[in-house]
């Protein structure tokens, strides 16, 4: 159960954009929720989605990624110092990559989506504050709330997504371990090259679903 809650909400935060319209007014919190309130209604109501549709999932993780996340950082984060030491087309080829496992990964889970509402706690934050975590549960029909958290920052062109806490456990940290243990084997090139082989095994795993 949890794993399916996990695959579910990185796939909900790899889908939160509205169209490419930038809303830097927007209250970090505001924006979570309308966007979250969205993702479900469109998951709940497309009937290819609920059929499991991988293309029309991926179709719409796509035209809807990169607005209000922040594939860079978050990277940076769970590749650690090494990040810092890692040329500017590593440091781009790592990003797309991790951005592309996210999407792979977790997409296939939204097709689950069934009576799942969000509820959201109060914003802790002044109005100067350029980070904020947003706090909020999912609620199901049957089992207990399981937390969902979000650390933004503000950036010029609004507020960003950069990492995710399900049941206590935060998405950078999750990765950090095995982007370190990959790194000190065989260096920056060698997890990139992992990545790319574990993107194309999902692809085409992806296309063997989508012929049936």
């Amino acid at each position: 159960m949890k794993s399916f809650f996990y695959r579910f909400v990185i796939t909900l935060m790899a889908s939160l954009s509205f169209g490419g319209v930038a809303l830097a007014q927007e209250a970090p919190d505001q924006l979570v929720k309308r966007l979250s309130q969205e993702i479900l209604d469109l998951a709940k109501n497309d009937k290819d989605i609920q059929a499991g549709n991988q293309k029309r999932v991926y179709d719409m993780v796509e035209s809807k990624i990169l607005p209000y996340i922040d594939f860079p950082r978050m990277t940076s984060l769970a590749a650690g110092k090494s990040w810092r030491e890692a040329t500017p087309e590593q440091q781009k080829q790592l990003t797309n990559e991790f951005r592309t496992l996210l999407v792979f990964t977790y997409s296939g889970a939204i097709s689950q989506i069934k009576d799942q509402r969000v509820e959201f706690k109060p914003l802790r934050a002044a109005p100067e504050d350029t980070e904020v975590e947003v706090r909020s549960q999912v609620i199901q029909s049957r089992g207990e709330p399981i937390q969902l958290n979000y650390r933004l920052e503000k950036l010029p062109a609004g507020w960003k997504i950069y990492d995710i806490n399900v049941l206590g456990a935060w998405l950078v940290e999750t990765y950090k371990g095995s982007f370190s243990a990959e790194i000190s084997k065989s260096g920056m090139d060698g997890l990139i090259k992992t990545l790319v082989e574990k993107n194309k095994k999902l692809a085409a795993a992806s296309a063997k679903s989508g012929s049936k």
